[in-house]
């Protein structure tokens, strides 16, 4: 419960309520009596460190005051940003997001205070306090007079990468957000931006787009590359790299290429584009580093060629893509999804595949599983797996298993707002709802109430 009076008089009714005197009170709450005496006179300014011990002492949980705070000590003047540092960690700390904005909305008034709030939003992103950080990246990119300024991109950046999550909605209107500030950027964060930004419409499933960025990514890398494995360029200053090896974001722009025409059905080019990810003969960089990632694109190209066979309705390659997949944890969920898919558009029975990764499978479902790809991605790969999984065992006949994962991948698709499965959901559902069970149909009619009632999709 908020408190409907000033800090000073609660300090005031505490000490008569409970018999104490200003130095008794100083002693109790480990602050020297002077200034017990200036803060209840009003002589004196109030630290937050010292309010959180009066806050305490008073026996409130820390953070009670801090509205009464910013309103009767801060915002008769611009508040010194030595003072309210402080506060803006605690309020972050505590998830005091009105409090943030608060405060960031008076020292905003004095833009020489940029800076510092600028190290403070750094440092709320590397804690992974993404809404508070969000809040002062807006603020300093609202007040950046430079228009064309790098620190203008990097904070529009960050506020994409923080606004990044299981909302597809949200995701995407951040992605567009973004992409006029892209070229702003130093070259270094220039092509982590870009791969960000292909993940984001890889797990759209904006193929155009995706298709678009990664030729940007491609020709950036390529340039940088070139840049900096040449003769003459090594003797001048090495300019600020990005976190991945240079050939790294070459090799992934062809996988994304990869993606975009397996997705239209293009399996002759997505193979061309799989051969030349996977071939890392001409990488100069000798680094561990890129030693790891030039094994880790190899690897994908034999998963991948595997894929693309059997989603040409070759079959035969079934026995020796589990093979693979079995000992690679990370591409368990994205092979799984490539053999159901084609078990369903060509009638394969994947009985035994199924069961030999029963538990993936049920893991899945339970909880999202850590892993080197975006997790928007694995998302998306979880509802796409759901939905073949259903799709196949309703085709066959398993109604108590198929109505599951139906049901299961209409929860997935509304949180994630992910509009496209969920419609492929319902109408798979309508074509089999004869044999769904009493249970099933009040399931499933409860969910699609839910999202008309939250308006998330046109149904």
């Amino acid at each position: 419960m908020e408190p409907t009076t000033t800090i000073r008089a609660e300090l005031e009714n505490f000490m008569k309520q409970n018999g104490l005197n200003i130095t008794q009170f100083g002693l109790v709450a480990g602050i020297n009596p002077g200034t017990i005496s200036g803060i209840v006179t009003g002589n004196r300014a109030l630290s937050v460190h010292q309010l959180d011990r009066i806050t305490a002492t008073l026996s409130h949980s820390k953070g009670h005051f801090y509205k009464n705070y910013i309103e009767e000590f801060l915002s008769s003047t611009t508040p010194n940003i030595r003072r309210v540092r402080p506060l803006l960690y605690n309020c972050a700390e505590l998830d005091m997001l009105d409090c943030i904005e608060q405060v960031v909305s008076l020292l905003m008034e004095k833009l020489a205070y940029a800076d510092a709030l600028f190290t403070i939003a750094e440092d709320f992103f590397q804690q992974e306090k993404f809404a508070a950080s969000i809040i002062l990246y807006e603020s300093i990119a609202v007040g950046e007079k430079k228009q064309h300024s790098e620190r203008l991109a990097l904070c529009q950046y960050r506020i994409f990468m923080a606004k990044q999550g299981d909302n597809q909605t949200q995701n995407l209107e951040a992605a567009n957000q973004f992409e006029p500030y892209i070229e702003r950027l130093n070259e270094g964060d220039q092509l982590e931006a870009l791969r960000n930004l292909a993940n984001t419409y890889l797990s759209l499933r904006q193929w155009d787009k995706l298709d678009r960025w990664a030729s940007v990514m491609d020709y950036k890398a390529q340039i940088q590359y070139r840049l900096a494995y040449h003769q003459e360029r090594k003797k001048k200053r090495t300019p600020k790299r990005p976190s991945r090896p240079l050939f790294f974001y070459i090799a992934y722009s062809n996988l994304l290429h990869a993606c975009v025409c397996e997705a239209k059905g293009d399996y002759e080019k997505t193979l061309q584009y799989i051969r030349t990810y996977g071939d890392v003969s001409w990488v100069k960089d000798t680094s561990e580093d890129a030693q790891d990632w030039m094994r880790l694109f190899q690897e994908w190209a034999q998963a991948n060629f595997y894929a693309i066979k059997l989603l040409s309705g070759d079959a035969s390659v079934i026995s020796d893509y589990v093979a693979y997949i079995e000992s690679k944890k990370d591409e368990t969920l994205v092979s799984l999804c490539n053999i159901i898919e084609a078990a369903n558009r060509y009638h394969i029975n994947v009985d035994n595949v199924i069961q030999r990764f029963k538990l993936e499978i049920v893991e899945y479902i339970k909880q999202q599983p850590e892993s080197l790809y975006a997790p928007q991605n694995i998302s998306d790969q979880i509802v796409r797996l759901l939905y073949e999984l259903a799709y196949y065992c309703l085709n066959r006949a398993m109604y108590p298993h198929g109505f599951k994962y139906l049901i299961d991948c209409l929860r997935k698709s509304t949180s994630l707002n992910n509009e496209v499965f969920f419609i492929k959901c319902s109408g798979l559902f309508e074509q089999f709802k004869n044999f769904a069970s009493d249970q099933t149909g009040s399931e499933y009619y409860n969910l699609i109430n839910e999202v008309r009632k939250e308006r998330l999709f046109y149904l």
